[in-house]
């Protein structure tokens, strides 16, 4: 009988969801669904301390936004229930009692400093740092006597001598660690809750979980696992351990890196669009073979394999992210980019809360103009803003055209035009730009340029008729008739 395919994605409630997260989370997905299993999302949150209240809720929220589902996890059950780690203590003391029972782990009294001067002691001869012998044997009247000192135990797992251990890895072949190369480690802290390693093996085996997709930090820790499964007559699941994603310098991400943004929400704030990150995400480290890189969802789990995700790190390319998103942003309804845009707009002061109708289009289609052109909504503020501030901002470029001769010849009569004209229209203003190149002779940059600059203030932009109209008739006189009483 073929093997379920159960994959699952098991964050710590310590903080946002991270970019090198949710890539986690999306190729844990994609595999699962590629290959008809299941997908399951489980809190992590033994390490009490780094706990962030609500951190899980907001990285699940987020990761529903960027469309991964779940099978099974913390907020819809599944008939390996709890699904949180915090809850299964009870599970994992059974576990940990047999160990001890069977001589495969034992009460370690030793204090942190003793441990630390030990541990500092080994360094400076050059020994790889391991537990000493005389703490895995402890007499009866030793232990009577620490625990009369109110010492607190924690349980270490007895590391086999001289093994070696071989991780099959799914995107780095074979793996091989040496047992004595690592010391005994902690699985269960004095507080009697367990330690990653431990709980992880035990939630892994409940739960029936096929494949382990992680990054790389954790390979160092899957011998250390793998002894465990070994322990207890386990099979392990395979694994594959995703490369790092490095900035664009080429140094490894570091959660203080202010060159990139690196948690989802940040981009979800910014108006990035959800298929445009998974799109981009998945790059990070695999290869669809091709030119192609536009991919929906559904096309990608298609392809997905693990025979093109590389053990070589992935660069998180910033252009390319702004690129991507711009690409999905031309293709939506303005609708929803205007409603993208909205909260963004509102923050700088430039619109109401609540809009009439009238004023809901008119911002339409100021979006509308700029939706081409942004790589994410929120550069809808610095782009539109000519159409809300009272006064036109010059940079010295632009104040160079207002210098030249013929300006006042161009403005005086687009300023007749315009106030002659019986309505104003997109098509009417055309026709005013026309009938103002017939009355003054210039054509070109020399009568748009000086258009441009005196209304907008900048000497590029979007269509000129369509932004003379969206300004409104009233803002491009006043705008016009302070150039012309300066000059």
């Amino acid at each position: 009988m073929t093997k379920e395919f159960r994959l699952r994605y098991a964050p710590s409630p310590t903080g946002h969801l991270h970019i090198g997260g949710a890539r986690t989370a999306l190729f844990n997905y994609l595999y699962a669904k590629r290959n008809g299993g299941k997908f399951i999302v489980r809190i992590e949150d033994t390490d009490q301390l780094r706990n962030v209240e609500n951190a899980d809720q907001r990285q699940m929220e987020n990761l529903k936004w960027l469309g991964v589902e779940w099978d099974e996890g913390t907020d819809i059950g599944g008939p390996y229930a709890p699904y949180r780690q915090m809850d299964r203590l009870d599970i994992y003391r059974g576990y940990i009692d047999q160990l001890l029972a069977e001589g495969k782990a034992y009460y370690c009294y030793a204090t942190k400093e003793e441990l630390d001067a030990e541990r500092e002691e080994q360094l400076a001869k050059g020994e790889t740092p391991k537990i000493a012998e005389k703490h895995r044997h402890v007499t009866p009247e030793e232990r009577e006597q620490y625990e009369k000192e109110g010492r607190q135990p924690s349980i270490h797992f007895l590391v086999p001598d001289d093994r070696t251990y071989v991780v099959n890895d799914m995107i780095r072949g074979e793996v091989t660690f040496e047992s004595k190369e690592m010391g005994d480690f902690v699985i269960c802290r004095p507080d009697g809750i367990p330690t990653y390693n431990f709980a992880v093996v035990i939630d892994d085996y409940l739960m029936k979980i096929s494949h382990v997709v992680r990054g790389e930090e954790h390979l160092s820790n899957t011998p250390r696992q793998l002894m465990i499964y070994e322990a207890f007559g386990w099979e392990a699941p395979q694994f594959a351990h995703l490369a790092l994603i490095l900035n664009q310098e080429g140094k490894k991400m570091s959660k203080r890196d202010e060159s990139i943004l690196q948690f989802i929400e940040q981009y979800r704030d910014l108006g990035f669009l959800p298929e445009a990150i998974v799109n981009f995400l998945v790059l990070l480290g695999w290869s669809p073979g091709g030119e192609e890189e536009i991919f929906s969802m559904n096309e990608i789990i298609e392809r997905f394999s693990f025979d093109r995700v590389s053990k070589s790190p992935a660069v998180f390319d910033t252009a390319k992210m702004n690129w991507m998103n711009n690409h999905y942003l031309k293709s939506k309804p303005v609708e929803l980019i205007t409603e993208l845009c909205l909260p963004h707009l509102q923050k700088a002061g430039f619109i109401e809360e609540e809009l009439s109708a009238d004023r809901y289009e008119w911002v339409k289609q100021v979006v509308a103009l700029y939706q081409e052109q942004m790589s994410y909504c929120a550069q809808i503020v610095p782009l539109a803003a000519l159409f809300f501030l009272d006064e036109v901002v010059y940079d010295e470029e632009a104040k160079g055209v207002m210098l030249e001769e013929q300006v006042p010849a161009v403005l005086s009569s687009l300023k007749q035009h315009i106030e002659d004209a019986p309505e104003y229209t997109v098509d009417t203003i055309k026709t005013i730009l026309k009938d103002v190149q017939k009355a003054t002779g210039f054509k070109g940059k020399a009568l748009f340029m000086p258009i441009r600059v005196a209304t907008t203030g900048q000497i590029h932009g979007r269509d000129l008729d369509k932004t003379l109209y969206l300004l409104g008739r009233d803002k491009v006189l006043d705008r016009l008739n302070r150039v012309l009483t300066k000059s």
